[in-house]
């Protein structure tokens, strides 16, 4: 069963310059990246007493201290972000087809390419962690030695107590091959806790038919609590039996919660970002399984009824998307 040991959330990967399209042409700058939109998100929703701390490393340019002095502002912990004196930060653009989305990215010179080259700062970053959360993303950006040092750093913290959970986002487009992006994959959920697929990305990568499919290879690597996001269509969750989730198997809880209709819909960039953020926040405060999806399911719907992958820090704040 799921515990965590502190409050402190640390989330680790690449936060990039975002140019998302407003209107006639034009486009609004910011900043997001997979795990750091989830991290975002839990800063703003989360009750007084937690602490959110982004594991990453940037540059010292003048980008690089507005995404430093933003996320400060927002009340991130960012003592454990690194400075790179020769890379910044990379850089996408939103392309919108009616609400649906797709990226072109700059990004071979991020400095998060480097965020596990201090082996010391790493460790120091990761320390305290009730809970840790990283994506598939956060493992391709890596070179092979620097992705094997993390995994060290996971293996260490998680045995401290740490909590860890990983969302798989495959980027094709970073890996050199399929092969090696299974590889990683199933390294890191030996280390993982809380898993929080999308099926059309494991469907593409495993060949798996259905989200049940999904659960089933997840709970089977050793992972607690699985759930598969489906885009519109129902959530299918895998977990421990608790409180609120009193069906299936004797050995657990599995089953699929559908997805209420959203409306209004602007941009669906970030909107799995935002779903395990409210699913994380709300297992973080003692919620269910169950009571987490429905959660997940607020917040990300909120995300895509607004321009970019982050909604306005005063509608985050005053959502009440976790109760």
């Amino acid at each position: 069963m799921i515990r965590f040991s502190t409050p402190e959330v640390i989330a680790i990967g690449e936060a990039m310059v975002e140019m998302a399209p407003v209107e006639s042409g034009l486009y609004a700058r910011g900043f997001a990246g997979d795990t750091f939109n989830t991290l975002w998100h839990m800063a703003q929703i989360l009750p007084a007493g937690h602490r959110a701390r982004f594991v990453t490393r940037v540059g010292r340019d003048a980008l690089s201290e507005a995404f430093v002095a933003g996320a400060t502002a927002d009340g991130l912990d960012t003592s454990a972000i690194g400075r790179d004196a020769l890379r910044g930060m990379g850089l996408y653009l939103i392309a919108l087809n009616g609400v649906e989305r797709s990226f072109h990215y700059w990004r071979d010179t991020s400095a998060a390419r480097g965020l596990a080259d201090d082996r010391e700062a790493l460790a120091a970053g990761l320390a305290g962690a009730g809970l840790i959360h990283l994506s598939g993303i956060t493992l391709a950006i890596l070179p092979d030695d620097a992705r094997a040092a993390l995994f060290a750093a996971l293996a260490v913290a998680r045995g401290a107590g740490a909590v860890v959970s990983f969302d798989p986002n495959i980027r094709p487009r970073l890996w050199p091959s399929p092969e090696a992006a299974r590889e990683a994959v199933v390294r890191m959920l030996a280390l993982t806790d809380i898993a929080l697929p999308s099926f059309d990305d494991e469907a593409a990568l495993w060949g798996d038919a259905a989200p049940a499919a999904t659960c089933a290879r997840h709970r089977a690597a050793g992972v607690a609590e699985v759930v598969v996001k489906d885009g519109a269509g129902a959530v299918w969750l895998a977990a421990e039996r608790e409180t609120g989730c009193e069906t299936g198997p004797e050995t657990g809880c599995e089953t699929s919660i559908p997805t209420p209709p959203v409306t209004g819909i602007r941009d669906t960039t970030g909107a799995g970002d935002g779903f395990n953020a409210g699913y994380l926040a709300a297992r973080l405060i003692g919620q269910t399984p169950v009571q987490a999806v429905a959660a997940a399911q607020r917040l990300a719907a909120e995300v895509i009824r607004h321009p970019g992958a982050r909604l306005p820090r005063d509608i985050a704040r005053g959502g009440g998307f976790i109760g």
